[in-house]
């Protein structure tokens, strides 16, 4: 074990309870016992009556968060153990009332616009915009983040995913100076960015670029529990006492200490090793990359010097994206081949995978993905065709009622075709990486569905559409008013 749970005192105090000879009379109902259920309930301890006692006497919990908050400069933080998800929609919670406006890039996670269902938030939309080389989303502009606050001098904050899906970054420190004269906070869901800020080589985190707060996830790019997540904020423009009420609301009130322990040991392995193992998982990445770059039709988009370069200060050197159209592959045939090899890759689609790389690699893992990928491409290589953007990255949205109206308004099922020019009752999203194509209260285009079908039929996975063949679509009963 490299992390020291002396300096963690959630992992601490995990480690001690896993020691202890106890009885318990108190949930779960395992009663950490493997007996009845097997491994499958090993190392299951809760915070209540097992990281602390049942009233939270020692402020275990509160000393760790406080600890995590000073790693990122911050003055409020929070674990939590339903994801960024639940980070997400806490945040939209924070920072309106019912009906307000907020900017949000389109490239946001499903997460955030179910928590404006939840919040009852409108969104104005900003489109990323996307690198003519390798189709992918580079961020929003600041002037547009700028116009939007002109035209919505009511809006009460700016929503960003940073990093990307794959790896790309907008000018945050810019965007937070737009945002901050117009008085308004910038929110980040940083999901995938929980390492940003710890290595030279690497972007700031959200908050040191100019940011207000954000969620990131502690079992993405850090080595925690799945479900592991923190939301961090500083509170000069969100109030504290709405971030406690806006996160206590959706969490739950039985979290897993085994969760939360890992949270507070991956930010202590952050803190005290984090620029060495990230060094080593850059170094590691740039290799990968280098050698598929030299595959035949590969693409391998990353910092300067690759054949996409991306401004070194907006990307994550970490990212391992690889573009396969020039092989004539199909990205999904590749995945097939890569799970078959006991390699899953993060994300895939036709013409692009994404390959998760982390502290917890070594040149064995990442030499066996290359070398699997590789073998792959030759066994599948067929005619170039062009670079296709995904539909997840060029939706251009009709808004015609607030998401929350459409959530809960009466709802018809109809032909996808008859649904063309419909306001859409459901969200509809390519997983991963999850960015909502059809979204309630947007009028469906017939474009949208035509990239919809054709990612489908090329074998993603379309998510969370109540008619998973897409043979039909939720509909509003009839256009609501605003």
């Amino acid at each position: 074990m490299l992390v020291d749970t002396s300096q963690a005192p959630l992992a601490a105090a995990y480690e001690a309870a896993l020691r202890a000879d106890v009885a318990p009379f108190i949930i779960p109902g395992h009663k950490r016992s493997t007996d009845l259920l097997g491994s499958v309930v090993a190392g299951d301890v809760p915070l209540f009556a097992g990281l602390d006692t049942l009233r939270l006497q020692h402020g275990t919990l509160a000393h760790a968060e406080a600890l995590a908050a000073a790693a990122w400069g911050a003055d409020w933080c929070r674990f939590s153990v339903a994801g960024s998800t639940h980070g997400n929609q806490a945040l939209a919670l924070a920072v309106g009332q019912p009906g307000d406006t907020v900017i949000v890039t389109r490239a946001l996670h499903r997460s955030l616009l179910l928590g404006f269902v939840l919040a009852g938030l409108v969104p104005v939309w900003l489109r990323p915009q996307i690198d003519p080389l390798s189709g992918l989303p580079l961020g929003v502009r600041t002037a547009d983040v700028a116009a939007a606050l002109a035209e919505h001098p009511r809006a009460r904050a700016v929503f960003l995913v940073e990093p990307s899906y794959v790896g790309t970054l907008s000018d945050l420190p810019a965007i937070a100076r737009v945002a901050h004269q117009s008085g308004v906070p910038v929110v980040v869901d940083a999901a995938w960015g929980g390492h940003l800020g710890f290595h030279p080589a690497l972007p700031p985190h959200a908050l040191a670029a100019g940011a207000d707060a954000f969620v990131t996830s502690a079992h993405k790019m850090l080595p925690a529990y799945t479900q592991a997540a923190l939301v961090v904020a500083r509170t000069e423009r969100l109030d504290a006492q709405r971030l406690e009420r806006a996160f206590d609301a959706t969490h739950t009130t039985s979290p897993a200490g085994s969760i939360l322990a890992s949270i507070d040991a991956a930010r202590a392995l952050l803190v005290h090793d984090g620029e060495r193992l990230l060094g080593q998982t850059i170094d590691l990445v740039a290799g990968a990359r280098a050698a598929l770059a030299r595959v035949p039709g590969v693409l391998a988009p990353g910092a300067s010097g690759s054949a996409a370069p991306f401004i070194p200060d907006r990307f994550d050197a970490t990212k391992l994206v690889v573009q396969v159209a020039g092989t004539g592959a199909s990205g999904l045939d590749l995945e097939d081949d890569l799970v078959e090899a006991g390699l899953p890759v993060e994300m895939a689609d036709r013409d692009t995978l994404v390959a998760t790389v982390t502290m917890a690699d070594s040149a064995e893992t990442v030499d066996r993905f290359v070398g699997g990928l590789t073998a792959a491409i030759e066994r599948r290589r067929g005619q170039p065709r062009p670079r296709a953007v995904s539909v997840a990255w060029q939706v251009t949205p009709e808004p015609a009622c607030p998401p929350r109206q459409a959530f809960f308004a009466d709802r018809t099922a109809v032909p996808i075709l008859a649904a063309v020019g419909r306001i859409a009752a459901e969200l509809v999203a390519p997983y991963p990486p999850g960015v909502p194509v059809i979204a309630p209260g947007e009028r469906i285009g017939v474009d949208t569905v035509a990239a919809l079908q054709a990612a489908a039929s090329a074998g993603t996975r379309i998510a969370y559409a109540a008619d998973p063949t897409l043979r039909t679509l939720l509909v509003l009963d009839e256009a609501p008013h605003r």
